[in-house]
């Protein structure tokens, strides 16, 4: 007869979990002396061991106490069952730390590498940060709801970029954002654009959008996806 803290010693678990294993009834409760203390016997030893093993490898304490006194065949089952459960749960851990892995990395999770190539293109040509978040938003919308067009324009865009007049419209375009609607410069600015994209007609102009509406969607839900002097130079493009 021996008492619970030399049973939990014994076991190599706590007083605790030994109370705890007595109210989810998976271990018999002892009989008390005449001073009024549990007495474990070699049994409980025996039943407490095989608890503590089970709840080691995995096996959760609703399960143990159905198998407890379980055959082989059953107990065998059970923890196949429990091995796939864990080999699940690994595939998911693993999983998650590939994800933590590309956000680390930037861009990457959200969009496919021909954007983050673009993207990166952008920064080097010394793009304001809010202009690279407009971009990118942008394109996570666009190759979420329509790969298809999203793949024809990402094609397009690193195809214009290396054109040193788009790189300087497109500089001059990014810091207009702030200009007053006033501005003097924001007409040859738009005669610019214009007379632009008249000498490099874009194949896309030709070819049915297959979702108009992730257009729309990339234009108008960003927040500062406009201001008044962008809201200008749009009409005088028209």
């Amino acid at each position: 007869m021996i008492t619970i803290g030399r049973l939990a010693d014994y076991a190599g678990v706590t007083i605790k979990a030994i109370r705890h294993y007595h109210e989810r009834g998976l271990l018999a409760e002892p009989d008390r002396d005449s001073s009024g203390y549990r007495r474990y016997t070699a049994q409980h030893a025996i039943d407490l061991v095989k608890i503590r093993t089970l709840a080691d490898a995995g096996m959760p304490l609703a399960r143990i106490k159905d198998l407890f006194d379980a055959d082989p065949a059953a107990l065998t089952a059970a923890i196949a069952e429990i091995d796939k459960a864990l080999e699940d749960r690994i595939a998911r851990l693993r999983r998650y730390r590939h994800q933590l892995t590309q956000l680390r990395g930037g861009d990457g999770l959200f969009v496919s590498q021909e954007v983050v190539d673009y993207l990166e293109e952008l920064r080097e040509l010394g793009v304001s940060e809010r202009q690279m978040h407009l971009e990118r938003d942008g394109w996570i919308l666009m190759q979420t709801a329509s790969p298809e067009d999203a793949a024809m324009w990402i094609a397009e865009k690193r195809q214009f970029i290396t054109d040193p007049e788009f790189r300087v419209l497109y500089l001059e375009y990014d810091a207009a954002y702030d200009w007053s609607p006033n501005d003097p410069r924001l007409p040859a600015l738009a005669d610019r654009t214009r007379n632009w994209y008249a000498n490099h007609h874009a194949p896309s102009d030709t070819r049915p959008i297959h979702n108009p509406t992730i257009a729309r969607l990339a234009a108008q839900s960003q927040p500062g996806a406009s201001s008044p002097a962008w809201d200008r130079l749009a009409q005088l493009m028209k």
